[in-house]
Formats: C-alpha cells, sequence, structure tokens
C-alpha cells in the first residue's frame, strides 16, 4: 500500500515527450540561476539611480539570496505535499509578477521587496527542478537530465554579468528585470505544457504542512547568511551575535521536529548514508568553488597584473567548462554509476586545489586557467553524480524537500565560501587592502586559500568513500 504522502506527490505521465519535459525545467533552472548573477553588475547603477550607498544597494542581491537560502526547504516540502507541478507554477508566476516590479519600482525599498519575492519564486523553481526529474525522466537516464541542469546552472550564473552588462549599457537598468519577465512568460507556458500533472488526493490523506519547523528553520538560515554576508569576511560582534542565533536556532529545529507529527524533515534524513553526505559533500564543494571566484580576480589583478578584460576572460574559462561538461558528465553518471563519478570528480578538484595551492607566478595565466579547468570539471562531474544519487535514493513523496536539502547546501556553501575563505585569503596576504598588496601578499594567500580548499575537498572524497557502498550511490 502506497504512503499518504506518495499518494499526494505522485505525478501522471507527461502529456508531452520527455525532451520537451526536460527543455522546460532547463529553462527554469536557467532563469532561476540568471537571477542570482544578473543584478551584480548593476549595482553602481542602482546607487546613483537612488542616491544610496553601496551598503544600501547590496540588499538588491542579498534579498534575493536571503529568500532562496531560507525558503528552499520549505517549499520543497510544500511541494510534496500540495503537489509540484501546482506550486511550479505558482513559483513561475510569482517570479514573472515580482520581474515587472522590479523593473517598475520607484524607490530602493520597493525593489528590495520586490527581490524577496522575486526570490521567493526562484526558491520554488529550484527546489522543485530537480524533483521533477523522477517524474519526468526514466532512472536510466536521470544523469543526463542532471547533467544538463548543472549545464543551465552554470550558464545562467556566467551569462548574467554579460547580459546584464549588454542590456545596462543599451536600455539602462529596468531592461534587466524586463527580459527576466519575458523569460519567465516563456518558462510558465513551457511548464504548464509539459510537466506531469499531480494526481488529486483526499484531504484526509494529504498531511499537514509544518509551519512550526519552517518557520524556525527560516529564522535560523537568515541567521547564519547574515552572519557570513554582514561586513564582507570581517567579522564582528553582529556576526557573532547572529552565529549564536543560528546555532540556538538549530537546537530549537530539532526540538520541534522531534514532536512535529508532520515535520518538514526528520533530522535523521541527514544521518542517512547516502542523502546526508550528499548534503555534507553538496556545502563542502561548493565552498571550493565559490573560492574561485572569491581568489581568481585578486590573484589575477594582484599577482599576475591581467587588465580587467584579460580578467573576465580567464575567470569566464570555469563556467564555460561548466557548461560544456554538464551532459557529458550525466552520460558517465548513467553508465558508470553515481558513485565512481561522484569520486572521480572529487579526486579532479583535489588535483586542481592543490595545483593551485604551489603553481608559481611564473607560469602565468596559463598556470592559473589549467588547474581552474581541472577544478571545475571534477565540480561538474561532481553535481551531476551526487544529485543523481540522491534525488534516485529518496521516496517519491519526499524528493521536493530532498531537492530542496540539496539546493540549500549548496547556497550555504557559497555564503561561506565568499566570506569564511575571503577571511582566510585576507589573513594569509596580511592584508585586506589588496589595491595596495604586493603580488608576494597576494600569492601567499593564493595558496593558502586553495590549501584550505584541498582539505575541504579531501574530507569530501572521505565522505564519498565511506557511503559509495550504500544502495544506490
Amino acid at each position: 500500500m502506497s504512503s499518504p504522502v506518495a499518494t499526494v506527490v505522485a505525478a501522471q505521465p507527461p502529456a508531452r515527450p520527455m525532451p520537451l519535459a526536460v527543455a522546460g525545467l532547463s529553462l527554469t533552472m536557467l532563469l532561476s540561476s540568471l537571477g542570482t548573477s544578473i543584478a551584480n553588475v548593476a549595482l553602481p547603477s542602482f546607487a546613483t539611480a537612488f542616491a544610496a550607498s553601496f551598503q544600501a544597494v547590496q540588499w538588491i542581491v542579498l534579498a534575493y539570496l536571503l529568500a532562496i537560502t531560507t525558503l528552499i526547504v520549505s517549499v520543497g516540502r510544500l511541494g510534496d505535499i500540495v503537489g509540484r507541478r501546482r506550486l511550479m507554477l505558482v513559483g513561475l508566476c510569482v517570479y514573472t509578477v515580482a520581474s515587472v516590479a522590479c523593473g517598475l519600482a520607484p524607490a530602493l525599498w520597493l525593489l528590495v521587496g520586490a527581490r524577496a519575492a522575486q526570490g521567493f519564486g526562484a526558491a520554488v523553481m529550484m527546489a522543485l527542478t530537480l524533483a521533477f526529474v523522477g517524474d519526468a525522466v526514466p532512472k536510466e537516464r536521470a544523469g543526463r537530465a542532471m547533467g544538463l541542469l548543472g549545464t543551465m546552472s552554470a550558464v545562467g550564473t556566467a551569462l548574467g554579468p554579460t547580459l546584464g552588462g549588454v542590456l545596462l549599457a543599451a536600455a539602462g537598468w529596468r531592461a534587466i528585470f524586463v527580459v527576466l519577465a519575458l523569460l519567465g512568460v516563456a518558462a510558465l507556458v513551457l511548464a504548464a505544457r509539459t510537466l506531469p500533472r499531480d494526481r488529486p488526493a483526499a484531504d484526509a490523506m494529504r498531511p499537514a504542512f509544518d509551519y512550526a519547523g519552517s518557520c524556525t528553520l527560516a529564522l535560523t538560515l537568515a541567521a547564519y547568511a547574515l552572519a557570513m554576508t554582514l561586513g564582507r569576511g570581517h567579522f564582528g560582534a553582529a556576526n557573532i551575535a547572529l552565529l549564536g542565533v543560528a546555532i540556538v536556532g538549530a537546537g530549537a529545529f530539532v526540538a520541534v521536529e522531534s514532536k512535529a507529527t508532520s515535520p518538514l524533515f526528520r533530522p535523521a534524513l541527514l544521518l542517512d548514508r547516502t542523502t546526508g553526505s550528499g548534503f555534507a559533500m553538496g556545502g563542502l564543494v561548493t565552498t571550493v568553488a565559490m573560492t574561485t571566484l572569491v581568489v581568481g580576480p585578486f590573484h589575477l589583478a594582484g599577482a599576475l597584473h591581467l587588465a580587467p578584460a584579460a580578467i573576465g576572460l580567464v575567470m569566464s574559462a570555469g563556467p564555460l567548462v561548466a557548461a560544456l561538461v554538464g551532459v557529458p558528465a550525466g552520460r558517465g553518471v548513467d553508465r558508470f554509476g553515481a558513485g565512481r563519478t561522484t569520486i572521480a570528480g572529487l579526486l579532479a578538484m583535489l588535483a586542481g586545489c592543490v595545483a593551485l595551492s604551489w603553481m608559481p607566478v611564473a607560469y602565468g595565466a596559463c598556470g592559473y586557467v589549467a588547474p581552474l579547468v581541472v577544478v571545475t570539471a571534477g565540480f561538474a562531474l561532481f553535481q551531476a553524480a551526487n544529485n543523481t544519487a540522491v534525488m534516485t535514493a529518496v521516496a517519491a513523496g519526499r524528493r521536493g524537500v530532498a531537492s530542496g536539502l540539496l539546493n540549500l547546501s549548496r547556497n550555504l556553501g557559497l555564503v561561506t565560501g565568499a566570506s569564511v575563505m575571503g577571511a582566510v585569503f585576507a589573513a594569509a596576504a596580511g592584508t585586506s587592502d589588496f589595491a595596495r598588496a604586493g603580488a608576494e601578499a597576494v600569492v601567499a594567500g593564493t595558496h593558502a586559500t586553495f590549501g584550505v580548499a584541498a582539505m575541504l575537498v579531501a574530507l569530501a572524497l572521505v565522505i564519498a568513500l565511506s557511503s559509495v557502498r550504500s544502495p544506490g550511490r
């Protein structure tokens, strides 16, 4: 007999061919990633348009990221309960309407509020896109679909600054949100036509949504994310206080969930060999991936003395490799299994990080790009394999919350990498004024930071080796 939760979310076969369903999911993934990176390039324009400080306009980016981080697990679980297709369409509608509101915002606080609403829509899109793979794609082709979604995520992240810069130069900052709204309409139409329909379930069989657990987790994650982002890597009293709130909140969440009749998720899920290790490795590896974005520009400018255009070209190598490797990585998962591919990806990342931790300046830009390509290719392999392993190991009625947890581990890795690894870089370089730092100081910071990154990848590799015998990996 099927469980009540599984009955609620079981999906009918898609009305459209599988390739169209995957195309719809790919556009949704592209759009959510694009929303993360496209606004950063316009921060100076926002400051001028609203006569605001950099710290104030930074909330245009932070509001979006905080909304995703705090809500992504809860909306994933909500999709398991009310139906993933239904909630995905709501999320796309919210994202599209919020994009229009961003483009029309006459004041900074309204723009920040609209970006938070846009982040809610993106949280739904991110949480449910991976969950839909189990409904729309046969299990033997799940790896390829995960690889394609990873490619679209990388493309969206890489395309954002370039597309935002072009739109900014051609029509001003409001055009950025007009384009996001138009893409949102296209994604909504495609999703409505291709995603598998949710089967109706009787209200008596529908589990209750865990409001207490969701609120506790959201506040905990918000406190942690703020602690990692405020101060731009410089920890003060406010950061320490927020970390304290996050620690207390985590304890409160465990207490609330242990008593809930229909919990957001059981903390024991994090102890499961397949899912728990997948979440842990995801956070560690994404922290390392963020290190390349944090350290790279400073190393290329301060140690190699490259011009801004050359720095942008070198930095684009990472996302480009991720986009090219994503689909072949997914095919490798389908052919060789998630466990072997996970280990191969982590070994590649470890080799790249070790190389970056000692590479002499005399090797020039090529000496930085070559290991970067290895790290990024390994990251693409890891993502395709890890996402496939976790999403195929959980029951159908828990795919939404599992997808939310996977994306949460990614987001926490991003904010942790930006803050902690940035602090490691500054400490090793012996200065936070990198505009005046000498090449030797920058090189010392780069080598130390990637040394720490190599240790994080090695820890993830130990976790992978310990869990590789688990069913589903």
